[in-house]
């Protein structure tokens, strides 16, 4: 069925854009998924008439971004590591700064052969599925404590055909069989804003899952207890790496060297602050009767 014929006053493509009080970029982006639309169509006829069809569909969207709500939940999608994830409310928005997370990842993996590795708290399965993307060869078992955010990320691996990934549903370490085998790697973007951080009152954090977010009075409750359980989950030699907060590396750093972690480390993002801390749980120690000098 075509399009009815445009009434007088309707704006064109490009006003839509002008006068709907976002960023060029955003406002672009809104119009290309309201009309479905490709960017370089919009740009040959911006002077055309808007179809009629869509203009209350953009102005809906525009509005709810006026309002603070993420792009990439209006978008219902976002770009990470090269990959597009889908994403709702039940799940945090994939962000650049974890893309270092997946990066020293695979930095610390690149010797180890049919690696298993563990992500906590996998929300909408980016780091997981991008590993196992990238890394086809690995075990990779993800947890949440939120069977949506889990539905989410088994979307997600079935739309960008991540195999070899085992989906648990639970608290942290709770979610792992008591006999599950040891890890070579365990990643993990926490929770790790204070209940009171000002930055909660970002209109754009108000749409996230705040149990994704907050961890306690200091943000810190998270990281200390994947810390505290970790060496019991991965091998001798293997590595912990964790997400954090810009202002966090050192609280991280000792997180780690308390839980009896060597070689911890912390990563700068692109901007060269502090965000992700690794550590590696020690080698298995020498026969005690060798290291004592008895024979």
């Amino acid at each position: 069925m075509s399009e009815p014929a445009p009434s007088p006053g309707t704006p064109s493509w490009d006003a839509l854009l002008t006068q709907c009080g976002l960023p060029r970029l955003d406002a672009r982006a809104l119009l290309e998924h309201a009309s479905g639309k490709r960017r370089e169509w919009l740009l040959a006829h911006g002077d055309d008439p808007a179809a009629a069809s869509v203009i209350d569909a953009f102005n809906a969207l525009a509005e709810r971004r006026r309002a603070g709500e993420p792009l990439a939940y209006l978008l219902r999608f976002r770009e990470f590591h090269g990959l597009r994830f889908v994403v709702s409310r039940d799940v945090l928005v994939p962000r650049p700064e974890t893309e270092g997370l997946v990066d020293a990842a695979l930095e610390h993996l690149a010797d180890t052969v049919r690696p298993r590795l563990l992500d906590l708290g996998t929300g909408s399965g980016a780091v997981a599925i991008t590993l196992a993307v990238l890394r086809p060869d690995a075990q990779v078992v993800a947890t949440d404590a939120s069977s949506h955010a889990l539905t989410v990320a088994q979307d997600n691996a079935r739309a960008l055909g991540a195999t070899g990934i085992t989906w648990r549903l639970g608290d942290w370490f709770a979610a792992l069989a008591p006999d599950e085998p040891p890890f070579d790697l365990v990643v993990s973007n926490p929770p790790y804003l204070a209940c009171d951080d000002p930055h909660l009152s970002d209109p754009a954090l108000r749409h996230e899952p705040q149990m994704a977010l907050v961890s306690g009075a200091h943000g810190m409750e998270a990281i200390g207890t994947i810390a505290n359980h970790a060496p019991a989950r991965l091998r001798a030699g293997g590595w912990l790496m964790l997400e954090h907060g810009a202002t966090q590396g050192a609280a991280a750093r000792d997180c780690l060297q308390r839980a009896g972690f060597t070689a911890i480390e912390t990563r700068t993002d692109l901007q060269g602050l502090e965000r992700v801390t690794l550590g590696r749980r020690p080698l298995a120690p020498d026969n005690p009767s060798r290291s004592q000098g008895v024979v």
